[in-house]
């Protein structure tokens, strides 16, 4: 049996939209183009796959492999505004008597970063702080005006007759997670080092303003580690200071063979030892112990005024010398004075003369 519908407005409506959704071409008008964005959108860099190459734009620069010159600069950077990724890569030089610079910085150039990689020279030291050697002069290091807002950051450096990296202090240097080895003159010199090591350098190791967590060892004349403020190094030195605060030293050691171990205006929780000087020289020392090792004049500690300090002498230099006041201090001399101090506030001395005051509040 057919049945008739009626046909109603709803009915005549839907069947006008559905006679409109039908109408038109159905052929796309070409295949799907790529939706995505390539990584030079993303990350505009520069690839460096040879050497010498100067880099004279601002930008992000990276290595694709290890690069190698055969004498002079390997990386020139000629201007401001500069990234530059070494990104695991060495840089290398085979010059047969060392020259040139593995990243040299043009005069007085700002924002550079440089991170991630390693420079490699073939310098070494003979035993006796003489160096020599092939490959490069300068591992990372600036010509005529000191740059400004620069980073350094997990590079390694070695073999290189002069300077490690050399930022200069006093500016918007720094320099981080870095290791410098073998190399005839500074280790690392910036305004703020941190979590470093430098040895086995000519100069003075890590030189800068702010110095933490760093080692540093001279086998020459300089400082195992010199800082406006120091904390939590190690210094080492030949010839010179082990490690010299021009303020305070906190939680740091000082090592010399021939002049004192520690020398700062404060040290606190602070140890110093040297063979032939003294082991800690301070104004103002606390909580700290010095030692000198030798048969000689060094003290074990020389302060202004000493708290709660432990000095030994071999020699015939004072356990603890103490210009003003000593506190809770014990001084020990193999031929000398155990603690020798203007007053003395509860010391105690061991020696030929166990405790030397003028005036003596209390001692034992």
């Amino acid at each position: 049996m057919k049945i008739n519908l009626p046909i109603t407005g709803l009915s005549l409506g839907l069947l006008s939209a559905l006679n409109a959704f039908g109408q038109g071409a159905l052929t796309p008008p070409g295949a799907p183009g790529p939706t995505m964005v390539t990584l030079s959108q993303i990350q505009p860099r520069t690839p460096i796959s040879s050497v010498p190459f100067t880099i004279s734009q601002p930008g992000s620069y990276y290595l694709t492999t290890n690069v190698t010159v055969s004498t002079g600069n390997a990386i020139t950077i000629s201007t401001n505004g500069v990234t530059l990724d070494l990104n695991g890569f060495t840089i290398s030089s085979t010059a047969a008597s060392a020259t040139g610079y593995g990243i040299l910085i043009n005069s007085g150039l700002r924002n550079l970063t440089i991170g991630n990689g390693f420079i490699q020279g073939g310098v070494t030291n003979n035993g006796s702080g003489v160096y020599n050697g092939s490959g490069f002069s300068y591992g990372i290091a600036y010509s005529g005006s000191v740059p400004v807002n620069v980073l350094v950051s997990r590079i390694s450096v070695s073999g290189c007759y002069n300077y490690g990296i050399y930022l200069y202090n006093g500016d918007s240097t720094v320099v981080e997670f870095c290791t410098v080895r073998t190399v005839g003159s500074f280790g690392i010199f910036a305004s703020t080092i941190k979590q470093s090591s430098a040895v086995d350098c000519g100069a003075s190791a890590i030189y800068g303003d702010q110095v933490s967590d760093c080692r540093g060892q001279c086998s020459n004349v300089g400082y195992g580690v010199f800082g406006y403020l120091t904390q939590n190094c190690a210094g080492y030195s030949n010839s010179g200071t082990g490690l010299y605060a021009y303020t305070t030293a906190v939680n740091c050691y000082g090592y010399s063979y021939s002049y004192s171990g520690l020398d700062a205006v404060n040290a606190l929780n602070s140890d110093g030892n040297s063979v032939n000087g003294s082991g800690l020289e301070a104004i103002n020392a606390q909580n700290c112990y010095g030692y000198c090792s030798g048969s000689g004049s060094g003290y074990g500690i020389y302060a202004d005024d000493a708290q709660n300090c432990f000095g030994s002498s071999g020699g015939s230099g004072d356990g603890i010398y103490v210009i003003y006041i000593a506190s809770n201090c014990f001084g020990y001399c193999a031929s000398g004075t155990g603690v020798n101090a203007f007053i003395a506030n509860v010391c105690h001395g061991v020696g030929v003369t166990p405790l030397s005051t003028s005036h003596n509040i209390y001692s034992y």
